[in-house]
Formats: structure tokens, C-alpha cells, sequence
């Protein structure tokens, strides 16, 4: 989270949520604080509160992308960012698991698309490389 609280500036603020406790304790360990215990399919914040999401390693794990992007656009301002980022590109995450990647999955670069706009997002930039994940997003 340091880089995040970087990129804010002094008078942002970061807040750092995950549905596990031993997450959070990870995080806390790491000296991070703002943490928030909540599930990001329904998140404790007001609609449009916030400036931008950065979701690392989320949208796999949702049970209903769609629902989940949305769930994210409702608490993003208009005009908000959203980051979708993982540290291992897609292919090199799915050989590692010993799987196949198949062009109808959550996070290539069709189905985010579609999946994006049906919550309220504008997909604006799609990297899947070998050593990251990176896909931004505006709010509409």
C-alpha cells in the first residue's frame, strides 16, 4: 500500500479491504492501516465515494463478474478509475496451475470488455503480459 498512499498525496486516503481476517493480519503485519473486513460484493461504502478501486487478484474469484464490476462502479465516482491488476500475466498463471487458458474466461480481453460496460465501465487499456496483469477502466 505504500505505493498506493503515494499516489494519492498527502491528502488521500487508501483504504484496504478483503473478506478473509488472515489477509487483513498479513496486511496489518506489513504496517498497513485503513483495513476494512467486508465482502466486495457488497461494499460499506456510499455510492460514488470514492475516486478510483485498485483490485488486485479480485475478478477471479468473484462468483458473478458482472455484479462484482458493478458493485465496484457503484461506489466509484463518475469519471473514476479502475485498476485490475495481478503480478503474473494470465498465461503464465494458468500454466502454473497446470490449466489451459480458453478465450470465454472472466479476464480475457473480450468477455472484460463486455463485462466492463454491462457494469458501467469503459475499458481503456487491456496489457496481459507475461510478467503482469494490467487492465484500466473509467467510470461512464
Amino acid at each position: 500500500m505504500p505505493a498506493l498512499r503515494a499516489a494519492v498525496g498527502p491528502v488521500g486516503t487508501v483504504v484496504g479491504l478483503d473478506h478473509t481476517p488472515q489477509m487483513l493480519a498479513k496486511a496489518q503485519e506489513k504496517g498497513n492501516g485503513g483495513l476494512v473486513l467486508a465482502d466486495a460484493g457488497r461494499l460499506p461504502f456510499a455510492d460514488g465515494s470514492v475516486d478510483a478501486v485498485f483490485a488486485a487478484g479480485l475478478v477471479m474469484h468473484l462468483p458473478d463478474p458482472v455484479d462484482g464490476l458493478r458493485e465496484l462502479a457503484r461506489v466509484t465516482r463518475a469519471g473514476g478509475r479502475l485498476v485490475l491488476f495481478h503480478p503474473t500475466g494470465r498465461a503464465a498463471l494458468a500454466a502454473r496451475h497446470g490449466r489451459v487458458l480458453r478465450p470465454d474466461e472472466p479476464l480475457a480481453e473480450g468477455p472484460l470488455t463486455a463485462a466492463a460496460a454491462r457494469a458501467g465501465w469503459r475499458l481503456v487499456r487491456y496489457d496481459d503480459g507475461p510478467d503482469r496483469f494490467l487492465a484500466l477502466a473509467d467510470r461512464s
